[in-house]
């Protein structure tokens, strides 16, 4: 039985699935978005993960060198972790985490597959356009329209006098 048991094997042993792991991560890294098995992708997320966050503490000379090897270690590829440091580190340093994002796409016809696309959340241009605009504050139309009509209502009646007084002013 697998009482307790979290870990999705994959249907493969310990060194296959961790090529397996570092080969996904490595191409996702570089691609920023990769298309593979749902189940796939969500052992990748558990993967990756720590890695993205491993590039956002940078407190002096030795921590950064230090994480270098530590992702170079889980990843065995260079220009993964340098694009990794370079390029996906900065760019994701305010986010608090959540750097992936798991789209479904449907099964595969061939052999009934769960497909999914795994992708890095900040370098997708279409749903950053969305984001910059959400960051303004949303309007608040329960509370804020009793008091503009209020105040509405006391800027007509501060002004119709004036109009009078003008509109007689110019009668006479």
């Amino acid at each position: 039985m697998r009482h307790g048991d979290k870990i999705n094997n994959l249907g493969r042993k310990k060194a296959h699935r961790v090529a397996l792991l570092q080969n996904l991560a490595s191409q996702l890294i570089t691609h920023k978005r990769i298309v593979t098995t749902l189940a796939k992708a969500k052992a990748l997320r558990a993967y990756v993960e720590p890695l993205i966050t491993k590039t956002k503490k940078n407190e002096s000379a030795t921590q950064i060198s230090h994480n270098h090897r530590l992702v170079f270690a889980e990843l065995q590829d260079k220009a993964a972790v340098k694009e990794l440091f370079t390029v996906v580190g900065p760019k994701v340093a305010s986010r608090p985490g959540g750097y992936t994002r798991i789209l479904k796409l449907g099964i595969r016809p061939g052999d009934n597959a769960e497909k999914a696309m795994i992708e890095l959340v900040d370098f997708n241009e279409i749903y950053g356009k969305g984001i910059e605009k959400a960051a303004e504050p949303a309007k608040k139309t329960r509370r804020s329209r009793a008091p503009k009509k209020a105040e509405a209502a006391a800027e007509e009646a501060t002004a119709a006098p004036e109009a009078t007084t003008t509109e007689e002013k110019a009668a006479e």
